[in-house]
């Protein structure tokens, strides 16, 4: 069967930073190639890629992943109707409880601090991942059928068959673009589960990479002159590195994730599109916030490669698993976009993915070894292009 799959390949330079450190404090690596690679994992650059998405899309696109969801939608309830505020945080325990199956308690870390006035709020034993979207039609649905907010009405009327699966379906669809993305698990009701459309590998260094350590002291401003030495020292773990980043997305799991949204007047493929578009951007403008403040690690990628394939998704990693050489100048992006080009060209001459349509965004002389690969286009066009290019694959229905 044909699919649409969007591959993306990013080079970016990283200079001293602790991204994603692990739980010693040192940055997070792994051996590739028989070499230790500096690395930055899935997660890390997940949720910069989520935190990305606040600016480039409307709060109601998006999902809250969260145990406090009985909070979250008691907020919601209130905003509904404030004049069941009182009884929100019960029509919200109820609520949830109904549509999602789950056990909601006060954590035993914080039981001991409830002061039986509502100061504690009952959870989730694991984080839920629901859109706002959802929550507003949950809570629709609390006010609703609570007559004027009585959680023992709303337990009732639950029970109907009817309306218990109308509670569920109310999480179940108009799904978030982050969820859509990213998948949601539901632990205790496998059904309502979210297939990840978006793959995102782990990061790693295309060269060999150690870990340094920075030795540093703190001055007491209100030291006297009399009184030597530092207010306070530590050491902080670092690498810098030339990073080969991927992710893949599956377009058609996307655009069932999503449907063809609510406007009538709008293509079906708008919402997948408009979604993959919102990823690619978020994907390669973030970056982990891990140490920032200490290491200022702003970078963005010197090279962007998409590939749109009908088939499945690849990897170029190969290109790395012999360590790229520093050149003789210094440096490792321009040997990184030799061998990425000729790997690329590699395989797909092998597996026959040649004629994929291809986008290149390229910054710098060093990169000009993926000049075979297709035009430079900036950042701006290629999303465009891509955009078109996977809305007009699902119109087709290629």
């Amino acid at each position: 069967m044909t699919r649409s799959i969007v591959d993306i390949h990013i080079l970016q330079n990283v200079p001293p930073s602790n991204m994603n450190r692990d739980d010693t404090g040192t940055p997070k690596s792994a051996y590739y190639g028989g070499e230790r690679r500096a690395r930055v994992s899935s997660q890390a650059w997940k949720r910069a890629t989520r935190k990305q998405f606040e600016q480039l899309l409307p709060p109601e696109e998006l999902g809250v992943r969260t145990k406090r969801v009985v909070e979250a939608l008691a907020e919601r309830i209130t905003e509904r109707d404030a004049t069941v505020a009182d009884n929100a945080v019960k029509l919200a325990e109820e609520a949830l409880s109904v549509a999602t199956g789950s056990t909601l308690e006060v954590p035993k870390r914080k039981a001991k601090d409830d002061d039986g006035n509502g100061g504690v709020l009952p959870e989730s034993k694991y984080l839920m991942f629901l859109s706002r979207r959802q929550l507003d039609a949950l809570a629709a649905i609390a006010v609703s059928e609570s007559a004027g907010g009585d959680p023992a009405i709303l337990k009732a009327e639950l029970k109907n068959k009817e309306k218990k699966a109308r509670a569920r379906a109310a999480i179940d669809t108009r799904h978030s673009v982050d969820i859509a993305l990213f998948g949601r698990m539901v632990a205790d009701a496998a059904d309502l589960n979210v297939e990840a459309a978006a793959q995102v590998a782990h990061a790693l260094s295309v060269h060999r990479s150690e870990v340094e350590s920075d030795y540093y002291t703190a001055v007491d401003d209100l030291s006297g002159d009399s009184e030597s030495g530092a207010g306070m020292i530590g050491t902080v773990d670092f690498n810098s590195a030339t990073l080969y980043r991927y992710a893949a997305v599956d377009v058609d799991e996307l655009h069932r994730n999503l449907g063809v949204g609510l406007d009538p007047k709008q293509p079906p493929s708008t919402p997948a599109a408009k979604a993959l578009t919102a990823f690619l951007e978020a994907f390669i403008t973030s970056l982990p916030s891990g140490k920032i403040n200490t290491f200022a690690h702003h970078t963005l990628p010197a090279v962007v490669v998409v590939k749109l394939r009908d088939r499945w998704p690849l990897s170029f990693v190969g290109a790395f698993e012999t360590p790229v050489p520093k050149s003789a100048s210094g440096g490792f992006l321009r040997g990184s976009c030799d061998q990425l080009a000729e790997h690329i060209t590699e395989m797909e001459r092998a597996y026959g993915l040649g004629s994929d349509p291809t986008w290149v965004f390229r910054v710098g002389e060093e990169t000009k070894g993926l000049a075979g690969l297709g035009s430079a286009l900036t950042l701006e066009t290629l999303l465009k292009q891509v955009g078109t290019a996977v809305a007009e694959r699902l119109e087709s229905g290629a």
